[in-house]
């Protein structure tokens, strides 16, 4: 079976992001938004509206034998609706529209759900499968604000460096294989990278293990100079870049062709070319990474089914059904042990921390640092997205 997967991740962040309050201005004012936690649940509303990246919530309608939506609609008794997106700027759009009432939001989406006062935050006592998530995902920076949760983990996945072995003497373990002009050279128009702002990152992450002396410490917080350092790296890299890839598809037929011999990818694109000289690997200096969280909407109109939603996905059963399918880590070793594929968890290092502690999960650059540091200001999505127009010409 071919994996389907989303076309796009990233979103256009509002153009003001200053700090989490400055994102806030993003959103509208309610007074009639919920976002504290509930303490208890109520009675079912017999339905419950999602909106979810492509191949997360999976009813049969697309495939008879894909269907893990059905068991929770007769379980439940909730009826679902579920509408797709493909960047995380139009869920945010559609979110704000109070007709939804779960989320399923990367990292560049769900601060600014939570800043806009768009989310609710999730007393993780009434989901009882919480407790069975890696602790790893658990309060991070991307699910949580302030000491509350916000939503809880779904899956989570590494953005890889793909070669084919032809064109390489020895197997590359660095970026430098996309960064270094002297390896850029032997295989000129045929490096391929990621077509969005937020891979701006990946150079950064480069840098930051190369070039000490720039200071960075957080690949998504950026001063000006910082920013500047990578986008001068970026903008040498495009000399050999052949084609910016968004849709996966592309990337696999460009590696199939040849087209393509080097660049970024996730594992499930590799785990669909059928070239057997092509591979993947974790590079030296880490990678960027995305972990989805499951959130629940401060205008939900069904929140009781909601709730329900968010503790089924995270049953073993229902997350290793969607991980799979989608081509991700699931988020529990109770999930690890329903995959139909019993290495689908190797493959994807489901619950390995040491792996998981070399990734940089991907965050909505702001002008308040990231890292931590309070005597220079960062630059934010804004400034980002008008370095990648650019860096790209």
């Amino acid at each position: 079976m071919k994996t389907p997967f989303r076309r796009g991740r990233v979103a256009v962040a509002c153009l003001s992001l200053l700090s989490v309050s400055a994102l806030a201005a993003c959103g509208s004012s309610d007074d009639d938004k919920k976002t504290d936690a509930v303490e208890e649940l109520g009675k079912s509303e017999g339905q419950v509206s999602i909106l979810a990246w492509p191949g997360y919530v999976e009813d049969g309608s697309n495939d008879p034998a894909v269907d893990w939506v059905s068991a929770f609609e007769k379980d439940s008794g909730c009826e679902v609706t579920s509408k797709v997106y493909g960047t995380s700027d139009e869920a945010l759009n559609l979110a704000k529209s109070g007709e939804y009432d779960v989320i399923a939001a990367s990292g560049d989406l769900s601060l600014r759900l939570i800043a806009s006062d768009e989310a609710q935050a999730i007393n993780t006592d009434l989901v009882p499968n919480y407790e069975n998530v890696f602790d790893f995902l658990k309060d991070t920076e991307w699910n949580s604000l302030d000491g509350k949760n916000y939503g809880v983990p779904h899956g989570y996945g590494a953005n890889l460096l793909m070669y084919n072995k032809k064109n390489f003497d020895t197997a590359p373990t660095s970026w430098g294989a996309v960064f270094d002009k002297a390896e850029l050279e032997k295989n000129k128009g045929k490096v391929t990278a990621y077509d969005s702002p937020i891979y701006i990152a990946d150079a950064a992450l480069y840098l930051m293990k190369t070039q000490p002396d720039l200071g960075i410490e957080n690949p998504y917080a950026l001063d000006e100079d910082q920013l500047a350092a990578a986008s001068a790296l970026l903008k040498e890299q495009r000399q050999y870049v052949g084609e910016y890839w968004s849709d996966y598809l592309k990337e696999i037929q460009a590696f199939e062709t040849g087209d393509s011999v080097v660049g970024t990818t996730w594992q499930v694109i590799k785990n669909n070319v059928t070239n057997k000289d092509v591979d993947v690997t974790l590079p030296t200096e880490g990678a960027t990474a995305w972990n989805d969280t499951w959130m629940l909407s401060s205008q939900s109109e069904n929140p009781n089914c909601a709730y329900k939603w968010m503790d089924y996905i995270l049953s073993p059963k229902a997350n290793a059904q969607a991980t799979e399918y989608f081509g991700e880590a699931p988020n529990s070793p109770e999930a690890c042990a329903q995959t139909t594929d019993p290495k689908h968890c190797d493959t994807f290092h489901a619950g390995d921390e040491e792996y998981a502690k070399q990734l940089w999960f991907w965050r909505t650059p702001i002008k308040e640092c990231l890292d931590g540091r309070t005597d220079v200001e960062c630059t934010d999505y804004a400034q980002w997205t008008q370095a990648w127009t650019e860096i790209k010409g």
